[in-house]
């Protein structure tokens, strides 16, 4: 059989060979370092045979799919065991692998907490130390049924009844075969190749995250191919908590959370400070880009949202009200929107548009809800109401190209002026929940490829992560201590105008439908100020602090001086506030610090004589005396950069 490599080489093997037959006829450093194989885009063990003419790559345990299958195979097959060696009569739920990590669901009668950790890891090494191989057997359905009914896994049995599948379901041994477990893998062929772990904690899940099913008990763990790694991951772990926003939010009295609002955000006056501050901001540059600015309802009758098609597509995510019409014997069904873009559609429906109108370029600061299952909720950076800095353009085809590099113009210099210098781009195809034609679809992802290559970027596609009305653009961007957050987006929408009738007259003086592109650069404000308390841990820029400035006298002498100058940087705009505790100075400045205040003006008796300032900036141990107008010159400069 002809097999072609990833180079588009190609070798001739034997009929009935396996992954590892071709890394060893490769090299046998290859087959060495092999622990699966890709055939035709889909993974599968490296001991599976090939079935005919295909197109292969392997997987080396140095991979990124070479780690993400060690961390599969330690969950399933080293946590798993390790939990029923350590308690016997638990049931296995379920356990896949996460970012850098995994976790599994277990049912257990013993309580299992952190504390119990440790002993789980001794355990995962014992295992490990033998060294077994990992061995698949495809069963039948009612095999498979046996199996687990005998080894009393009551949500295996589950799993197994609810699948659509007949036969092939794979079970996976170990060398003494004491242990079996279900798996879609694929697995490593022995344990050999597990690096290094840490389990990291243990937590309750909803089984299928239901609350009306049982609680289980989730652990989870993260692994690397070996300490050094394993060892950065954890110490970036340990920063993140360290940044964590929620824990900054409390420190810094920004926000709160409570359970009659649940997912939603109590904005204290420090926090609504920064979402001012970032709001302003981001208007000034719409109006510098030609944006028109709108607002629009926040409960639509469901009748737009059918005619949109979200009452199909995203119903389950809608807030829904029903009310009684006063005069109509009759409820009226509402949602509260979950997106302003249907609202964009109809203000542009008002009134006859010209090719020469276009594009036309709309923003809102639009107030969105979407429910969102309580276990997924995670303080600003997921909740159930939020603010978009949500835009919409009507344009031409033939301007699809040039709005696509303005945006991305326009959204780089918002980045940079935020801190964030360089951001990747994902292309996201066609998601299987859609709305439109094949057809259109084709049309739309061509467009906006051609546009994205023709610009020069460098983007990867992410297939199937389209939103349900068409292709986009994703922009990630990397914060501080290397993490990830998707956070703009660029939508080319050909269905929802045809949906809900909006047209252009062309040059040729017939009615055309425009291309609707749906654009955000931040996202939601609540996410995205989150990130920036995370990205800069609480020590945010000057021009965005709630508190820039605290001015703290040392004796109570100074106290007149020190309320002259808090009074002078209010007058510039500059947030300042005045301490005149009688307190020791080292313990205000620990204070102010600990709430992230950027700026702490000492004032002691040579400072008033002197009319100078001992400034402390945050983070620096140094301290630094200026004459009194030069140390207001600079910060107003200072407060002026992005105001």
């Amino acid at each position: 059989m002809k097999i072609t490599l990833p180079d588009n080489s190609s070798r001739e093997l034997p009929e009935g060979s396996s992954g590892y037959d071709l890394a060893k006829d490769i090299g046998p450093g290859l087959a060495k370092s092999a622990v699966a194989v890709s055939v035709d885009g889909v993974q599968r063990d490296l001991h599976d045979v090939i079935e005919g003419d295909a197109s292969v790559s392997i997987i080396t345990i140095d991979s990124d799919q070479g780690i993400e299958i060690m961390r599969h195979t330690l969950t399933a097959q080293v946590l798993a065991r390790a939990i029923k060696n350590l308690y016997p009569k638990s049931k296995l739920a379920i356990g896949p692998t996460i970012d850098d990590g995994f976790y599994y669901d277990v049912e257990s009668e013993k309580s299992i907490s952190s504390d119990d950790l440790s002993k789980i890891e001794d355990e995962m090494k014992k295992i490990i130390k033998t060294k077994s191989s990992i061995t698949k057997k495809l069963v039948s359905k009612s095999e498979a049924l046996k199996v687990f009914k005998e080894n009393k896994e009551s949500y295996k049995e589950i799993i197994v009844n609810e699948s659509k599948q007949k036969d092939n379901f794979q079970l996976y041994y170990q060398d003494d075969k004491k242990f079996v477990d279900l798996c879609r893998g694929p697995h490593l062929p022995n344990l050999e190749f597990i690096g290094s772990f840490k389990l990291t904690k243990v937590s309750g899940a909803y089984w299928k995250g239901d609350s009306a099913n049982a609680m289980l008990t989730r652990i989870y763990g993260t692994a690397f191919n070996n300490e050094k790694d394993l060892q950065s991951h954890l110490d970036n772990l340990e920063e993140a908590l360290k940044r964590d926003h929620r824990k900054l939010g409390k420190e810094m009295d920004l926000f709160h959370f409570q359970d009659e609002a649940p997912g939603m955000v109590f904005w204290h006056q420090n926090g609504w400070s920064i979402y001012r501050k970032l709001r302003n901001f981001i208007r000034g540059r719409l109006k510098e880009n030609d944006y028109i600015e709108v607002n629009t309802p926040q409960v639509i009758d469901r009748k737009l949202w059918e005619a949109s098609g979200h009452w199909d597509k995203y119903r389950e995510n809608m807030f829904i009200t029903e009310i009684d019409e006063e005069h109509a014997n009759e409820k009226r069904v509402n949602a509260l929107k979950p997106m302003n873009c249907p609202g964009h559609v109809q203000i542009y429906n008002q009134g006859i548009k010209s090719y020469k109108d276009l594009p036309l370029r709309y923003a809102e600061f639009g107030l969105c809800h979407r429910y969102e299952p309580s276990g997924t909720m995670h303080g600003l950076m997921r909740v159930r109401a939020f603010t978009q800095d949500d835009g919409h353009i009507f344009c031409t085809e033939d301007q699809i190209e040039s709005e696509t590099g303005l945006f991305i113009k326009f959204l780089s210099d918002i980045y940079a002026d935020l801190g964030f210098k360089n951001f990747d781009i994902k292309l996201s195809t066609r998601p299987e929940m859609r709305v439109g034609s094949d057809e259109t679809w084709d049309k739309a992802e061509e467009a906006l490829e051609a546009a994205i290559k023709n610009l020069g970027y460098p983007y990867r596609i992410d297939e199937g992560d389209g939103a349900f009305y068409g292709p986009k653009l994703d922009f990630v961007l990397t914060d501080a201590i290397g993490r990830e957050w998707q956070c703009g987006t660029f939508q080319l929408d050909f269905n929802l105008a045809e949906r809900l009738d909006a047209t252009y007259v062309g040059e040729d003086g017939q009615k055309h439908t425009p291309v609707m592109i749906h654009r955000a650069v931040l996202g939601s404000f609540e996410r995205f100020i989150g990130i920036l308390i995370e990205n800069y841990a609480g020590k945010l820029p000057f021009w965005l602090a709630p508190q820039q400035v605290v001015v703290a006298s040392i004796i109570s002498d100074v106290n007149d001086y020190s309320l002259e100058i808090m009074d002078l940087l209010n007058k510039e705009g500059i947030r300042a506030e005045v301490d005149l505790r009688n307190e020791k100075i080292s313990y205000k400045v620990r204070e102010h610090s600990s709430k992230k205040v950027p700026v702490i003006f000492a004032i002691g008796n040579k400072e008033k004589i002197d009319r100078t300032v001992s400034v402390r900036r945050i983070g620096s141990t140094d301290t630094k005396v200026l004459d009194l107008e030069k140390a207001l010159n600079d910060l107003k400069q200072e407060n002026r950069e992005l105001n």
